[in-house]
């Protein structure tokens, strides 16, 4: 997912769904999603205010906006994806039904990535004198989980499909901030990596959360697993900030190689997208445009 953010200047934005594209605007966000009969089927929505108010554009305060923004409009645009895919075999997906999983991949994500880690961790505790070691080697545990996990799921067909959605997103996204043409041609030559990417927010994390764990210390148990639960959204803020902050500040050449890891890790996240695809996130785009376009003022320079 290509960042975006609501300060005195608008960056667009969007995310990979099934078999298409959702792109936000200020206004709206819409959903372009590839019909079986190989038709496109749009989706246009209006967005509430509270993803455009002062606590969106209040630093700390809207990585949590943005979090909640990124679950509800992600919700609302796989459910509608997952309709049209399922449209011919007369099937309909609640979206009950997809609160419901992503609730449980929720639990999962953070049983895998934040508890496991810290019960692995456990099993050597004995053997770890000091605390900042113990949560280094949480850390360490913690990113292996992670980029493990997603090397496994990029093997998975469907999940590489949607990969090369991903990849389209990023590059129309790049075209249009570079002012060129929303062309297929042309958004093909751009690179599938963005630096406010969702993927290189997440590694964010993972580090900052190595460092706020730290400062708690090894505690009693109870006290260490409420810690990475109840902590998560202030760690998240952070990892907002410092995501937008490595973004704009992308020419300096320190920051440059501070992010270079979230970039070479979407190479597990975005794919070469074919053209099909590349039309689908550059259809997502225009209509945003043509929605909204005479109320947004954008910075097209660097993203």
């Amino acid at each position: 997912m290509a960042g975006f953010m609501l300060t005195g200047k608008f960056h667009y934005g969007g995310q990979a769904v099934i078999e298409g594209v959702m792109m936000r605007g200020q206004k709206v966000a819409v959903t372009v999603v590839r019909h079986p009969n190989g038709k496109l089927a749009t989706n246009i929505k209006p967005l509430s205010s509270i993803y455009s108010g002062w606590m969106r554009r209040t630093p700390f305060f809207r990585g949590v906006i943005a979090l909640i923004e990124a679950l509800v409009l992600g919700v609302g645009s796989l459910v509608y994806s997952a309709n049209v895919a399922l449209e011919e075999e007369e099937e309909k997906l609640s979206s009950g039904s997809v609160w419901l999983i992503l609730a449980v991949a929720l639990a999962f994500g953070v049983s895998l990535f934040f508890l496991a880690p810290l019960f692995l961790t456990k099993l050597i505790d004995l053997y770890i004198s000091s605390s900042l070691v113990f949560h280094l080697i949480e850390g360490f545990i913690r990113l292996i989980v992670f980029l493990g996990y997603l090397k496994l799921i990029s093997l998975l067909p469907d999940i590489k499909r949607t990969f090369g959605y991903h990849g389209a997103e990023h590059k129309t996204i790049h075209a249009y901030e570079g002012g060129a043409p929303l062309e297929t041609e042309v958004v093909g030559r751009y690179g599938t990596a963005h630096a406010r990417c969702g993927t290189a927010f997440l590694l964010t994390v993972l580090v900052i959360a190595i460092l706020v764990f730290a400062l708690i210390g090894r505690q009693e148990v109870w006290i260490m697993i409420l810690s990475r639960i109840l902590l998560l959204p202030v760690i998240a803020s952070f990892g907002y900030e410092l995501t937008q902050f490595g973004a704009r500040h992308m020419q300096n050449r320190i920051i440059r190689i501070i992010i270079t890891p979230g970039l070479g890790l979407q190479r597990l996240t975005t794919n070469e997208p074919d053209k099909g695809q590349i039309e689908v996130a550059i259809a997502a785009l225009k209509e945003v445009l043509a929605t909204e376009q005479p109320v947004v003022t954008v910075e097209s320079a660097s993203h």
